[in-house]
C-alpha cells in the first residue's frame, strides 16, 4: 500500500511537472506574440513621426532660405545707396576744388599784377631817392661854403643850442611840478589827518597811577599784616608784589613792575577783604582763583579788541598779548587804547588813501605788542613785537610797521608810515598822556644840551617827544668819519646822565651847500 501510494504520488507530481510545464510553454508564446504586435505599432508610430519631422524641417529650411535671400537682397542695396552716397559727395568735392583751383589762379594773377606794379613803383622811387639826395648834398655844399662851417659842425652847434634851452626849461617845470606836488601833498595830508581825528572819539586816560586799594577801616590793615606779619608775606610770596603799608589812613599801595601780578594783587586784596577771612591757605586759594579769572579775563579783552576793530582771524596767543595790554600803561597812557586809536587812525587814512583798511588796522593794533612782554623778557618793545609777529606769521606789511614806527627801521610801504603817524597822533593829542609840563620840558632841553655840548655841532632839535635827538653837524668841522665818533659821545653821554623810559635816537646829519650868486 505504502509503495503504491508512493508511485500514486511521484505520478501525481510528474504530472503536475508536465503540467507546468506546457503551462510555461504556452504563457511564453502568447508574450512574444504580444511584444511582436507592440513593436510592430512602435515602428509604425514612430515612421509616422519621422515623415512629419522630415516633413517639418523640409518646411523650416525653405523659410529660413527665404528670410537669408531677403536679408542678402536688402543689405545689397543699402551697400549700393552707401556706395552711390560716396560717389556724389566725392563729385562735389571735386567740383569745390576745381572752384577753389580756379580761385587761387585767379588770385595768383592779381598777386603777380601788383608784384610787377611795386617793383615798378620801387624802381621810380630809388630813381627819384637817388635825385633827392643829389639835390640835397647839392644843397648842404651851398650852405657850408654861405655859413663857412660843415654839416657836423652846424648839426653839434645847433643841438647843444637846443640841449641848453631844453635842460632850462626842464629845470623850472620840474621846479614848479615839484612845488605844487608838495603843496598838494601836504594839504592832503592834513585833511586826510583832520578827518580822522574828528571820526575818532575816545574816553580819555583814567588809571595813570600804580594800583592802590581802599582799605573799609584802619582795623583791616592789621588783619592784612597778621601774626607777625604771616598773612603780608604769604600775600607778597604768592603773588610777586610788594605791599606798602604805611601812614596813609584807609589804603595799601600794591608796587609790582609787573601790571598783570599787580593787578591780581590788587583783585586778591579786595576779594578777601570782602570774605573776611584772611589767612595764608585762604590767600593762596583766592589768589589761585583770581589769576584764574584774570587770564579768562584777558582773553576776552583781546576778543573784544579784535571784534571791535573787525580785523579778522588772529592766533589766539597774539589776542593774549593784546589782552595783556590792557593793564599796561605808558606815561599814563593806556597801551591797549592807544593801539586802539592807533588802529583807527591808520584805518581811516588807508581808506581815504585807498589802501587795505584792514590790514592797516591790524598792523597799527600790533605795532606796540612788544610792550605786553617788554617788562618780563630782555629787549626793547619793537624787537619783542618784530619777534612775536614773525613767530606766529603776521603779514610782512605788520612786521614792517611795528620795527619802523619809531624810525629804527626804515618803512617800506605807505602802510607802516600811516602807522607811524596815527602812533604819534594817538600819543600827541590832548589829555591821551600824562607827564609833568616842567619835566618833560626838562627833558627835552636836557637832550638838546648835551647835543650841543659836543664841538661841531650846529645846533639840536629833540622831536618825537624825546624819542629821537636830531643833530646838524657843521661840514667844514666834522667829516663823515668824525660824524660816527660825535654820535657815539653823544650816545653815552645821554645814558649816563639822563633818565628815560624806552630808548633814545641819535642822528647826525651833515650836508654841504654851494650857493652862487648871478649878478
Amino acid at each position: 500500500m505504502i509503495t503504491n501510494s508512493i508511485l500514486i504520488s511521484i505520478l501525481v507530481g510528474a504530472i503536475g511537472i508536465m503540467i507546468g510545464i506546457i503551462i510555461m510553454i504556452i504563457a511564453g508564446r502568447l508574450g512574444i506574440s504580444s511584444a511582436k504586435a507592440i513593436a510592430k505599432n512602435t515602428i509604425e508610430e514612430s515612421n509616422i513621426k519621422a515623415d512629419s519631422i522630415i516633413r517639418q524641417a523640409t518646411l523650416d529650411g525653405k523659410q529660413q532660405v527665404y528670410e537669408l535671400k531677403l536679408q542678402a537682397e536688402k543689405e545689397i542695396k543699402e551697400a549700393k545707396s552707401s556706395l552711390q552716397n560716396s560717389e556724389n559727395k566725392l563729385l562735389r568735392r571735386e567740383d569745390t576744388l576745381n572752384m577753389r583751383d580756379e580761385t587761387l589762379l585767379s588770385k595768383e594773377r592779381q598777386i603777380d599784377e601788383k608784384d610787377r606794379l611795386v617793383t615798378s613803383k620801387l624802381t621810380n622811387l630809388e630813381k627819384m631817392e637817388v635825385e633827392l639826395q643829389t639835390r640835397i648834398d647839392n644843397q648842404i655844399t651851398v650852405l657850408e661854403k654861405a655859413a663857412n662851417l660843415s654839416a657836423s659842425e652846424a648839426k653839434a652847434e645847433l643841438m647843444e643850442a637846443v640841449e641848453k634851452k631844453s635842460e632850462k626849461d626842464i629845470a623850472i617845470y620840474l621846479r614848479d611840478q615839484e612845488d605844487e606836488a608838495k603843496a598838494k601833498a601836504a594839504e592832503k595830508a592834513r585833511n586826510i589827518i583832520a578827518l580822522a581825528i574828528q571820526r575818532y572819539s575816545q574816553e580819555e586816560t583814567i588809571e595813570r597811577t600804580v594800583s592802590v586799594v581802599a582799605l573799609p577801616s584802619e582795623d583791616m590793615k592789621g588783619r592784612i599784616i597778621g601774626r607777625e606779619g604771616r598773612n603780608i608775606h604769604a600775600i607778597e610770596q604768592i603773588t610777586g608784589v610788594d605791599l606798602i603799608i604805611d601812614d596813609t589812613p584807609d589804603i595799601i599801595t600794591v608796587s609790582c613792575f609787573d601790571p598783570i601780578r599787580r593787578e591780581i594783587a590788587r583783585l586778591s586784596l579786595e576779594t578777601l577783604m570782602r570774605d573776611g577771612r584772611i589767612q595764608p591757605g585762604r590767600i593762596e586759594e583766592v589768589v589761585e582763583k583770581v589769576t584764574k579769572d584774570m587770564d579768562e579775563n584777558i582773553m576776552k579783552i583781546g576778543d573784544e579788541a579784535v571784534f571791535k576793530l573787525g580785523i579778522g582771524k588772529i592766533d589766539r596767543e597774539i589776542i593774549k598779548l593784546i589782552g595783556r595790554l590792557r593793564f599796561r600803561y605808558s606815561y599814563g597812557q593806556n597801551a591797549l587804547q592807544h593801539s586802539m586809536e592807533v588802529a583807527t587812525f591808520a584805518g581811516i587814512m588807508a581808506a581815504e588813501l585807498g589802501l587795505n583798511q584792514t590790514l592797516a588796522k591790524r598792523a597799527g593794533l600790533l605795532h606796540d605788542i612788544g610792550k605786553a612782554l617788554d617788562f618780563e623778557q630782555e629787549g626793547t618793545h619793537i624787537e619783542l613785537g618784530a619777534k612775536i609777529a614773525k613767530k606766529y606769521k603776521e603779514h610782512p606789511v605788520v612786521i614792517n610797521a611795528i620795527e619802523s614806527h619809531h624810525g629804527e627801521v626804515p618803512a617800506t610801504g605807505i602802510i607802516a608810515q600811516l602807522v607811524e603817524a596815527a602812533d604819534t597822533l594817538s600819543a600827541a593829542r590832548p589829555g591821551a598822556r600824562y607827564e609833568s609840563m616842567e619835566g618833560y620840558i626838562n627833558r627835552l632841553e636836557q637832550l638838546e644840551t648835551i647835543a650841543n655840548s659836543f664841538d661841531g655841532v650846529e645846533r639840536s632839535y629833540a622831536i618825537q617827544a624825546g624819542r629821537e635827538v636830531r643833530i646838524m653837524i657843521q661840514p667844514e668841522k666834522v667829516n663823515d668819519i668824525g660824524m660816527i665818533k660825535i654820535a657815539q659821545d653823544i650816545r653815552e653821554k645821554i645814558e649816563n646822565e639822563m633818565t628815560y623810559p624806552g630808548q633814545i635816537k641819535v642822528t647826525l646829519i651833515r650836508e654841504t651847500r654851494v650857493n652862487e650868486l648871478a649878478k
